[in-house]
């Protein structure tokens, strides 16, 4: 346990901060309410999970996941069946998040750290609107006790330290409940294939500890002001660890088989034997299988506790008058086409569920339980509770705000979404573009380039770019992509030409230099 090893805190310190992990929810209706407060707008209940695929939803059409809790969000709103990443791993996808902004625009182009400070930030926004804003869970900023407009957090970064003396609310509740056991019992590494039973008591995981902090932050509050609750899910990013009534769910004969496409034979190989935290390797399609039923595991005990929260919601009187959104910050690849983890353009990693149940005030119940196609993405979050909120959605944003969709306003919907993520495990650093029905693909490093039809080819098993029948869709596609890149200057776009880059670019010229 080399965080609390590092940490120089006293047992007093510790036992303090302990107390403060467990009582937080509690003491937060202590702070004084606001003599204006009112709750005529919604609360927002904001609930997302991390590496959570696109398809691992029944209301998405998995015949074999177990998501009720999620499935009756959909069946009271609608699904988005076409949500992207724009940047499929954790701390990039946050930044869209919190910001509203795309990659580019709010600098994070690949894996790094959050910028310590934007102009406009989600939290802060909402607070501004009138509500009392709250985060529970996985923030995944830097530094990562920072509110940034939050009134409070707590937080659960899987065993991550980024200071010195660094622990997170989870692990000193952790300490505080079983101070003789090691949190990380399980044995299975934070990028793992490998999944595993849950060896502690089921109490002490954190998703059940994500769960019950949102539960009491519900059944506790008392403020006038409408809230806006976080609650952010570390699972069902590896560790596959859940708990044993959960892996018993499922059976490895059950779970789908990794898809496998024409092109996908430069990732088979691996190192022998593999190594635990691998990003590609044809593992054989039984481990695939292990490695997704502990995946599906996880995900139906987050939905098992997503339920506990809606319960907790109604109990309080509060359903009707809520906006509730789940989504991820991006999907896993699970051994398609023989990669591992995120990172990719590919539908595993950049293709998220997407379901949002507004309040009955609003109206619109005929929309109620149906699917929507348009392009949606993470940066589309912030203008929506914007607009539940009835505050103003900045001009800056390039969100839109998914409740107009909702309305039947669809005419001046964006006709494509970008996605990008700079090199991260190998040289192949990427730009693509999709409007859920065709994905196009760029790789700057070496220039190479595909393009799928997702209508009639949803698993990318075939690579389009050789097929004389598609030449005219490569063309205009690629010339999307030109059009798409061409504010960044010649180290993107050259004498009309997609450039290639040698070079990696982590953050774009727009990254905030400023912490305040």
């Amino acid at each position: 346990m080399k965080c609390y090893e590092s940490s120089r805190i006293t047992r007093r310190d510790f036992l303090r901060n302990a107390a403060f992990a467990s009582t937080a929810v509690v003491c937060h209706n202590q702070i004084a309410r606001s003599a204006s407060g009112t709750r005529r707008k919604p609360n927002i209940l904001f609930l997302m999970a991390d590496q959570f695929r696109g398809d691992c939803v029944g209301c998405g059409g998995n015949p074999v996941i177990k998501t009720p809790n999620l499935d009756s969000i959909a069946a009271d709103g609608v699904v988005f069946s076409k949500a992207y990443t724009s940047t499929p791993s954790c701390t990039p996808a946050r930044s869209g998040i919190l910001t509203g902004l795309s990659p580019w625009h709010h600098g994070m182009i690949g894996y790094g750290r959050v910028a310590g400070y934007y102009p406009f930030e989600l939290p802060q926004a909402l607070r501004d609107a009138g509500y009392y804003t709250f985060g529970i869970g996985k923030m995944h900023w830097y530094p990562q006790k920072k509110l940034r407009g939050y009134h409070g957090t707590l937080v659960d970064e899987s065993g991550r330290v980024e200071t010195k003396g660094f622990i997170s609310d989870y692990r000193l509740w952790f300490k505080q409940q079983a101070p003789e056991l090691n949190p990380d019992a399980t044995g299975i590494g934070w990028n793992d294939y490998q999944s595993k039973t849950y060896v502690l008591p089921e109490r002490l995981h954190p998703t059940r500890w994500t769960a019950d902090r949102a539960v009491e932050f519900i059944e506790t509050y008392e403020r006038k002001e409408p809230f806006m609750l976080k609650v952010s899910f570390a699972r069902p990013h590896s560790p596959y660890d859940p708990p044993k009534r959960f892996m018993d769910m499922y059976n490895e004969e059950n779970m789908p088989e990794p898809v496998v496409g024409d092109w996908a034979a430069r990732y088979a190989g691996h190192d022998e034997p593999p190594k635990s935290n691998l990003w590609h390797g044809d593992l054989g399609v039984g481990q695939a299988k292990k490695s997704r039923r502990g995946y599906y595991g996880s995900v139906s005990f987050i939905d098992e506790q997503i339920g506990r929260v809606l319960t907790t919601l109604k109990k309080r009187g509060w359903y009707e008058n809520t906006l509730i959104i789940f989504f991820a910050d991006h999907g896993d690849m699970l051994g398609d086409h023989h990669l591992w983890r995120k990172t990719y353009a590919y539908e595993g990693s950049a293709r998220i569920p997407m379901l949002l149940r507004w309040p009955e005030s609003m109206g619109m119940s005929h929309q109620r339980g149906k699917t929507l196609t348009q392009p949606v993405e993470l940066r589309d979050v912030l203008p929506t509770f914007l607009d539940a909120a009835g505050a103003t959605i900045p001009d800056h944003l390039d969100g839109k705000s998914m409740l107009e969709l909702v309305r039947g306003n669809t005419k001046n919907w964006r006709p494509f979404i970008d996605l990008e993520h700079s090199m991260c495990y190998s040289k192949d650093h990427w730009n693509a573009i999709t409007d859920g029905k065709f994905k196009y693909i760029y790789f700057a490093y070496d220039g190479r380039e595909q393009l799928f039809d997702l209508t009639k080819d949803p698993d990318e098993l075939r690579d389009l770019v050789a097929h004389p029948a598609h030449k005219n869709t490569l063309l205009q596609w690629r010339q999307r992509m030109v059009e798409h890149l061409s504010e960044r200057g010649e180290e993107f776009v050259s004498g009309g030409k997609l450039a290639l880059r040698k070079k990696r670019m982590l953050y774009s010229p727009n990254y905030p230099t400023t912490t305040s």
